[in-house]
């Protein structure tokens, strides 16, 4: 299914977003699209992969134009970008709202836009019973 396809992985540099990216380095897949925000994660990824297979986009999932550039010529798209600690949401909710739904929202209508083949996005075992903004967001 992947096979020759371009993958982008917003939230790139995080947990998951390595992992995704460790599953599909020795496959059939063309590129691999690095999304975020942090460019010094996204420089240690670079030299410690070294891939010329893996492409790196710095953006926001919160700017749509940077969301919907990254995501031309994109076959599937893995949605991993958030505000993951409680504690940050908490204390800034707005913030939460800002990158958890509506740079959601943003990498949806983009993939729709761009035509992305499939995307998968991320949730949280929070958001099944929330209790707090992060759960909520």
């Amino acid at each position: 299914m992947f096979e020759s396809g371009t993958i982008l992985i917003t939230g790139g540099t995080g947990s998951f977003g390595n992992a995704v990216l460790r599953g599909f380095l020795n496959t059939g897949v063309k590129e691999i699209r690095i999304f975020s925000r942090d460019e010094k994660k996204q420089d240690d990824m670079r030299k410690l992969y070294k891939n010329p297979k893996i492409k790196f986009h710095i953006g926001d999932v919160r700017d749509y134009d940077s969301v919907f550039n990254a995501m031309t010529g994109v076959d599937f798209v893995f949605h991993a970008a958030a505000l993951k600690q409680v504690p940050s949401c908490e204390f800034f909710p707005v913030q939460a709202v800002k990158t958890n739904i509506l740079g959601a929202e943003n990498v949806i209508r983009a993939a729709i836009a761009k035509q992305a083949k499939k995307l998968i996005v991320l949730s949280t075992d929070k958001a099944v019973y929330p209790i707090n903004a992060m759960g909520m967001s």
